[in-house]
């Protein structure tokens, strides 16, 4: 059997109308792409959407992709993330759900100290799934999972967390993948990396989700991954990134030489990302005139401009005793 493996879609998790726009076609792209392959079902490990309750228009565009799936006889299984998780225990992924487009497969029972899953079973397949939580509280939940076992099926555990093989040292909670049921594959997402491990695979995000993913990604991803042992990492890059990075010292002259720079390359369809650092000796920010920067690369048809201010500096005033 062959399925689909994406998550980290965050719909609706841009405020530029042009990459909210770009967001939806990535996720799009990866569901017609499934669909073409003839798979025999989908795999979404958490963040569908960037929040529990998205905006109205997402919500309409999202219901299309996914009656476009149903329409071709492809079930849907999918477990909530950190973002569309809430804690009330309702979100639009219950309302998909109830109109039959996907299967939410965490189901559980504890007992004696342990969260045992039940499995959602799809031919020869069984499903397990444990939802993301706000600040990484699933992890604690994760450490006493058990599998309730279903011998002769080839096994999928969906998890949205934070693998410490992930992440090396960093000092934040992380599961143990030595500690986990062992299962045929495991299928996460909440960490937008490039990461396949033996039988573990992070999807990858379908369209990166802030302006430093954008300069690290360059675009989204998913999986086509066959039972037999296939694994196959798919990129979606719809449009170009173009990353320009400036020292300034002076914000008086800063916006010409930005300008001057963009004339030299070809902006057209292009994700234009200005990056500015430094340390201000002359002027104050207010001095970098942002919409004429925008306006010429508009005149050299770019797609989107981000700006990113935050190592930019200001030489602190020496005042006389």
């Amino acid at each position: 059997m062959k399925f689909a493996h994406m998550g980290d879609c965050h719909l609706g998790g841009w405020r530029q109308p042009e990459l909210m726009s770009l967001n939806m076609e990535s996720f799009r792209f990866a569901v017609d792409a499934a669909i073409k392959e003839k798979v025999d079902f989908i795999l979404v490990a958490g963040d569908l959407f960037d929040s529990a309750y998205p905006p109205v228009e997402i919500i309409k565009e999202t219901f299309r992709e996914f009656k476009k799936i149903y329409d071709s006889n492809i079930p849907v299984f999918i477990i909530a993330g950190s973002h569309d998780y809430s804690v009330a225990g309702k979100s639009f992924l219950d309302v998909l759900e109830h109109a039959g487009f996907v299967k939410n497969v965490f189901q559980k029972e504890e007992r004696n100290g342990y969260i045992y899953l039940l499995p959602t079973l799809y031919k020869n397949v069984a499903l397990y799934g444990y939802p993301g939580k706000k600040s990484g509280l699933e992890v604690g939940d994760i450490a006493r999972i058990k599998l309730h076992e279903t011998p002769g099926l080839f096994t999928i555990l969906m998890l949205h967390t934070t693998l410490r093989d992930a992440i090396g040292t960093l000092p934040i909670a992380a599961v143990e993948h030595e500690k986990l049921p062992k299962v045929d594959y495991l299928a996460l997402s909440h960490l937008h990396i490039n990461y396949h491990r033996q039988n573990r695979v992070y999807s990858g995000p379908t369209f990166p989700n802030n302006s430093l993913e954008l300069e690290e990604l360059q675009g989204g991803s998913f999986y086509i991954v066959d039972t037999s042992g296939k694994v196959e990492r798919r990129e979606i890059k719809l449009r170009p990134v173009q990353l320009f990075d400036f020292t300034i010292t002076s914000t008086i002259k800063a916006a010409d030489i930005i300008k001057d720079e963009l004339k030299n390359h070809d902006l057209k369809g292009k994700i234009v990302i200005i990056r500015l650092s430094g340390t201000i000796e002359e002027g104050k920010l207010s001095d970098i005139h942002l919409s004429d920067i925008d306006a010429q690369a508009a005149r050299q048809g770019a797609f989107v401009v981000l700006k990113n201010l935050s190592k930019v500096q200001l030489r602190e005033s020496i005042i006389p005793i």
